[in-house]
């Protein structure tokens, strides 16, 4: 049996809207936390350390290797395109 994942909603305020940045919520990322044991951070934009610096860094290299078109066919930015925006990745 294919195990499943976590189920999160813009409507129940664990994810973001597209046109708000895309992320996860603060109640998003501790209800993923809690049920897979990961340890989700919130997003670091704007880094303060060097090591949310190398963290934003990361991000933005592996999201933006992540296939899938930056608009959809309205052309609308998609929700990869903007949680990249809201990292600023170039």
């Amino acid at each position: 049996m294919a195990k499943k994942g976590v189920s999160l909603a813009v409507g129940r305020g664990e994810k973001l809207p597209v046109s708000k940045g895309a992320g996860l919520t603060a109640k998003g990322r501790a209800k993923m936390n809690r049920e897979t044991g990961s340890n989700l951070k919130a997003p670091a934009p704007t880094p303060k350390t060097e090591k949310d610096a190398a963290r934003r860094k990361s991000f933005c290299a592996r999201m933006s290797g992540m296939p899938g078109p930056m608009k959809d066919e309205k052309g609308r930015p998609t929700r990869k395109a903007a949680s990249l925006k809201r990292w600023n990745c170039k």
